[in-house]
């Protein structure tokens, strides 16, 4: 089932309420990769598109104590992975969050993930106004195996 979520600015009512538009952010397909019982770190992975242009500033979660915006990079001919402190969504060019590129991290998660479960996510929005906004996503837990497994947790000192 693909989860849509999508809170857009309307420009018409801008005219008659103000800065009252709420972010301009699509969120299609948000899924959590599943753990298993001792593992404390997953991703969570999305389409994101924007008509105006947006910048991704944060995020949060009830489920994990640490919620970052991740980079997947080659470097050298070594896969790296970092934390980013933004992240555009340029007018009309949709980001895919995705196993080996960008993604969100979950860190020190408070219980497992299952399949079937959801996990609610917050995304701190920046507008091209310097508003920031959260956006509320609710994510499906997919199966360990849903895409290839990629191990985070020898890549953090946490």
């Amino acid at each position: 089932m693909h989860i849509i979520h999508k809170i857009a600015g309307l420009a018409l009512a801008g005219l008659f309420i103000g800065n009252a538009a709420a972010a301009d952010l699509e969120v299609k397909d948000p899924w959590v990769r599943g753990t298993v019982p001792a593992q404390k770190v997953t991703g969570a992975f999305m389409q994101l598109s924007s008509q105006g242009g947006v910048t991704i500033v944060g995020a949060a979660s009830p489920a994990a104590g640490v919620v970052e915006i991740h980079e997947m990079a080659m470097d050298g001919g070594v896969m790296k992975m970092r934390a980013v402190p933004r992240l555009d969504v340029k007018p009309g060019k949709p980001v895919e969050l995705k196993p080996g590129s960008y993604h969100v991290m979950l860190i020190d998660l408070k219980k497992p993930l299952a399949k079937g479960d959801v996990v609610p996510l917050m995304l701190k929005v920046e507008s091209k106004d310097k508003k920031v906004e959260s956006v509320e996503v609710k994510a499906e837990v997919r199966a360990l195996t849903a895409t290839p497994a990629m191990n985070h947790e020898h890549m953090h000192a946490h």
